[in-house]
C-alpha cells in the first residue's frame, strides 16, 4: 500500500472545509428524522411583502420567509394546476404527451413513478393529504397513509359560496358556476380554506403523538377563482389604492400563440363572454378579490405556523411553501394563467429547514422539479432514479450558491427556456415544425413588452437557448 498517498488523501479530507452535509442535522433513527409540512397554494403570484411587494398584506408568509430561504426566481414546469402538481409530486417534467392540462392524473400519465409523499411513506413517514394537493383527490392513493381529505362539497370547480344569493346564481348559471367573487361577513371556516386549516391543525396535534415522522401536505385553494373571502380580508384594502397593470396590452410582435381569451374567468357569472378587456370597474374588483383571497389564505397559513410553535414541533419540521404557478392580473391584457410569460411561470417558493440559515433570499434559478430531491436530501433519504431535478440544499446552506444555468417550462405546444438574462419560447408541431417564437431580454425588458426574437444580432442567443430546449426535451423534437 502507498502509505504516503494514503496519508496525503487523509490530510486533504481532514483539512477540507466543512461540507454542506455536515451542516445538516444528523438523524440517528427514523423517529428522529425531520417532519415535513408541505404547503401548496393555488394560483399564488410572488406578489407578497417578502417579495418586495408590500401592497398585499401577507404577514404570515413573510414570517415563514424570514425563517428560511426565499427563492426569488423559482419556476413551475407548466402553468396549469393539475399538470404542475403532477410534475412537482413525481419530479418529472411535462412533455408533449405527459402532464398536459388542469385535469391531469399522475396515475395515468406516470403510472410507474414513485411520488414524493409515497417515497417518504415507504421510508417510515406517516403521510397525510388535506385540501388540494393532487388535482384529483383519488390520484396516486398509494402516496398516503390514510385517504386524502377535502371539505365536504368541494368539487373540481373549487366553488365555496357562503351566501344564498351567490348559491342561487350558481343554480341559475348554465355551467354550474356562480359569481367570480363573493364578499361575505362570515368566519374563516365558512369557506373551504378555513376548514382545511382547522383540519390540518387537528392533524398536527394528532401526529405529534405518533412515534414516527410525518409528511403533512396542506393544499389551500385561494386565491384561485372564485375570489371568495370573508369581509374582513376585503376590508384590508382600499380599492382606490390598488395598483393596475402597467402593461395591459399584448407585447409588441408577440405571436397569437402566446395569448389567450382567459376562458377560465369567462366561465363565471357577471364576466362578459366576449371582448378583449374587462371594464375598469370589473378589473378593479378582480384585483381587489385576488388580494383579499391572498390575505385570507395567508391567515390560514399563520394558524399552521402558530400551531407548530405551540406544539414545539417547529425546531424539527421542514416547512415548504409553494404556489403551483403564477397568475395574470391584466398584464399583457390577460387574466388567469395558461401562458408562457413570466407572470404565469414564476411562482413563490420558500423552504425552512432545521439547522440551516434563516432570513435568506436567493436569486438562483430554480425549478419545481427540484423540490423532490431537496426534501430527500434534507431528510437523509436516497433519491429515486426517476427524478429530473437537482437538490437545492447547497443554496439553502448558503444563499449565494449559484443555481441552474437554465430552467424550463412548457404550455401546450410552447416550450420555453430561461437563463439569467433571456427567456426564449417556441411553439412547434409534433413533427418539429416551428410556427411561433418569442425572445425577451429581462435585463432591458423585465415586463416582456417587446418580442425581440427577429431582431438582428440575436441569432446566437436564440440558437443557444433553442439547443438547450432540444437537449432537455429530446424526445419531443424530431431531428
Amino acid at each position: 500500500m502507498n502509505y504516503l498517498l494514503f496519508f496525503s488523501f487523509w490530510m486533504a479530507i481532514s483539512l477540507f472545509p466543512m461540507s454542506i452535509y455536515d451542516k445538516l442535522p444528523q438523524h440517528q433513527s427514523v423517529a428522529d428524522q425531520p417532519n415535513i409540512l408541505f404547503i401548496a397554494v393555488d394560483d399564488l403570484r410572488p406578489e407578497l411583502g417578502c417579495y418586495g411587494k408590500p401592497v398585499i398584506i401577507s404577514p404570515n408568509i413573510d414570517r415563514l420567509a424570514s425563517q428560511g430561504t426565499l427563492f426569488n426566481r423559482a419556476y413551475c414546469q407548466i402553468p396549469v394546476c393539475g399538470a404542475s402538481r403532477a410534475s412537482l409530486l413525481t419530479g418529472l417534467r411535462p412533455n408533449r404527451n405527459r402532464f398536459l392540462g388542469y385535469d391531469t392524473w399522475a396515475d395515468k400519465d406516470a403510472p410507474q413513478a414513485v411520488t414524493l409523499p409515497q417515497h417518504f411513506k415507504e421510508n417510515g413517514y406517516y403521510t397525510v393529504s388535506n385540501g388540494k394537493i393532487f388535482h384529483h383527490q383519488d390520484d396516486k392513493l398509494e402516496s398516503w397513509s390514510e385517504l386524502p381529505w377535502r371539505p365536504r362539497n368541494l368539487d373540481s370547480n373549487w366553488r365555496d359560496y357562503a351566501t344564498e344569493a351567490a348559491q342561487q346564481i350558481v343554480a341559475d348559471h348554465g355551467n354550474g358556476r356562480g359569481p367570480a367573487f363573493e364578499r361575505a361577513d362570515v368566519p374563516d371556516t365558512a369557506y373551504f380554506d378555513g376548514k382545511i386549516a382547522a383540519k390540518a391543525i387537528r392533524d398536527l396535534k394528532r401526529l405529534k403523538e405518533q412515534d414516527q415522522p410525518f409528511f403533512l401536505a396542506v393544499g389551500f385553494l385561494k386565491p384561485h377563482l372564485p375570489f371568495n373571502a370573508p369581509t374582513k380580508y376585503w376590508d384590508l384594502y382600499d380599492p382606490r389604492d390598488l395598483p393596475e397593470a402597467s402593461n395591459p396590452f399584448a407585447p409588441e410582435n408577440a405571436p397569437d400563440a402566446a395569448l389567450h381569451e382567459f376562458g377560465e374567468l369567462r366561465n363565471y357569472a357577471g364576466i362578459p363572454t366576449k371582448g378583449t378587456a374587462l371594464s375598469e370597474r370589473m378589473a378593479k374588483l378582480m384585483v381587489h378579490g385576488y388580494y383579499a383571497c391572498t390575505s385570507y389564505t395567508d391567515a390560514q397559513i399563520g394558524k399552521l405556523l402558530d400551531t407548530l410553535e405551540e406544539l414545539e414541533l417547529a425546531d424539527n419540521t421542514i416547512v415548504v411553501l409553494w404556489g403551483d404557478h403564477g397568475w395574470n392580473l391584466e398584464e399583457h391584457g390577460l387574466w388567469c394563467k395558461h401562458c408562457n410569460f413570466e407572470t404565469s411561470l414564476r411562482a413563490p417558493l420558500m423552504i425552512k429547514a432545521p439547522g440551516l440559515p434563516a432570513g435568506q433570499r436567493t436569486e438562483a434559478l430554480t425549478e419545481f422539479v427540484d423540490i423532490y430531491p431537496t426534501l430527500c436530501e434534507l431528510s437523509g433519504l436516497t433519491q429515486p432514479e426517476q427524478l429530473e431535478g437537482q437538490s437545492l440544499v447547497p443554496i439553502l446552506s448558503q444563499s449565494g450558491t449559484p443555481g441552474k444555468e437554465y430552467v424550463f417550462s412548457k404550455y401546450h405546444e410552447g416550450f420555453t427556456v430561461k437563463n439569467d438574462r433571456y427567456r426564449y419560447t417556441e411553439w412547434s408541431q409534433e413533427d418539429g415544425e416551428i410556427y411561433a417564437r418569442m425572445l425577451y431580454d429581462h435585463q432591458q425588458d423585465s415586463l416582456e413588452n417587446v418580442n425581440i426574437v427577429d431582431q438582428s444580432g440575436n441569432e446566437s442567443i436564440v440558437e443557444e437557448l433553442q439547443q438547450q430546449l432540444y437537449q432537455t426535451y429530446q424526445a419531443d423534437f424530431s431531428e
